[in-house]
């Protein structure tokens, strides 16, 4: 695989990094600025609607721009948003400095997929989305434990100091290992044209699915995984703070799905998303019932974890196949549809427990959601099977090749 590759890791492990460690800082945020701890929860909310919005926004503004140059705008724009986050003398700085940073998230997430993905043999573009991916997974691993860790024991400010060297190390690497034209359409397509066909891909309905697969099939894990710590500590027994170990055993599961879907999604992407949706609809559906034993929770998180991540990878090189002609668009957007998922899961896991369900009852919103996106693949495998079937005797169509190979 190139080296290159390593660099978009680097900058995927900081962007998971800040994302996710606001959730073990809120105490700190609490106590250093006294505020609520609703408020304080802006500082991840804040962060997602900034994915959301800032995604398609930058895709768009940046779309007669080299990738290159837009993936080391997005780390640069990354980290000048962690570092006003280290220094921010008032909340509302803070929260300014993760809206900053969080632009940088989709748009880095998207653009690097089509650099992906464009950089090694089309039969291997899925692996090496996933390891780019990978950056992510470890994070949830190693980064947000530690960065948690240093900001509890030491300040929070360093945490967010040291997330903002990452991202020069990652700008550097873009700079420095990123082949000048990487990811670039042939001919360069820029301007009012470019803007078109970004838009035109979006009325290709496997892209639309494939969307609306992201949101409920990711966002199924995070039903469960939003509730975790009350989960954990009332149902399974656990003391508050083995909750930072479980997530790492969930971080585990993620880092070996993500890269077995990278595998298997470059052999046969639908047979993938098909075992891995099943599979996560079911094990969710268990956990609310192992989530009441310690070892049964401790067993069963980290295949949530896997069976979630494997996913990833088929659908984002599927957004990448069907909007082959304008993909950074899609992609940026398609990463926006995992914070939505996430949202929209975190919503309606609340819905559940305030409506007097038990803390282990958010995992069967999650295992319908699974079941949604399952059910969305088998849909976009029946359009596209009668898309290229042929229409009748003398009609000499073909099955459409895979059009990221044909650029």
């Amino acid at each position: 695989m190139p080296i290159a590759l390593l660099a978009l890791a680097i900058g995927a492990f900081g962007i998971g990094t800040t994302e996710f460690v606001v959730t073990g800082l809120l105490p700190e945020f609490e106590a250093e600025f006294g505020v609520s701890t609703p408020t304080a929860g802006f500082t991840a909310s804040g962060y997602a609607l900034g994915v959301l919005v800032g995604a398609p926004l930058i895709a768009v503004l940046g779309g007669a721009t080299a990738r290159k140059r837009l993936l080391m705008v997005m780390m640069a724009l990354f980290t000048v948003g962690n570092a006003l986050s280290a220094v921010a003398p008032e909340f509302w700085v803070l929260l300014v400095g993760r809206v900053v940073s969080s632009l940088a998230h989709g748009a880095f997430f998207g653009v690097g997929s089509v650099v992906a993905a464009r950089l090694v043999a089309p039969e291997r573009r899925a692996s090496a989305i996933a390891l780019m991916f990978t950056g992510l997974t470890i994070a949830n691993v190693v980064g947000v434990p530690a960065g948690t860790l240093l900001g509890q024991q030491v300040s929070w400010r360093l945490t967010f100091a040291v997330i903002a060297v990452i991202g020069v190390l990652a700008l550097t690497g873009v700079a420095a290992l990123v082949p000048a034209g990487a990811g670039e359409d042939p001919g360069g397509a820029g301007g009012p044209r470019h803007v078109r066909l970004e838009f035109a891909a979006f009325r290709d309905a496997q892209v639309l699915l494939a969307m609306a697969m992201t949101v409920l099939g990711f966002g199924g894990v995070f039903a469960a995984i939003t509730y975790i710590a009350p989960m954990m500590t009332d149902a399974a027994g656990y003391a508050g703070s083995s909750v930072t170990w479980l997530l790492v055993l969930l971080g585990l599961g993620m880092v070996i799905g993500n890269l077995v879907g990278g595998r298997y999604a470059d052999r046969a992407p639908t047979g993938l998303l098909y075992v891995s949706l099943a599979a996560l609809a079911v094990v969710l559906a268990l956990f609310t019932l192992t989530a009441h034993d310690r070892l049964g929770a401790a067993v069963t998180l980290p295949l949530i974890g896997a069976f979630g991540f494997a996913t990833v990878p088929p659908l984002q090189k599927r957004i990448l196949d069907n909007a082959a002609d304008a993909p950074t668009l899609a992609s940026a957007v398609n990463i926006g549809a995992f914070n939505l998922g996430n949202a929209l899961a975190a919503w309606l896991g609340g819905l559940v427990l305030s409506a007097g369900g038990g803390p282990t009852m958010p995992n069967l919103v999650g295992a319908a959601m699974a079941a949604s996106a399952l059910a969305l693949a088998v849909l976009g495998s029946t359009l596209d099977r009668g898309r290229r079937r042929p229409v009748g005797v003398g009609d000499h169509r073909v099955a459409r090749p895979d059009p990221v190979a044909t650029t």
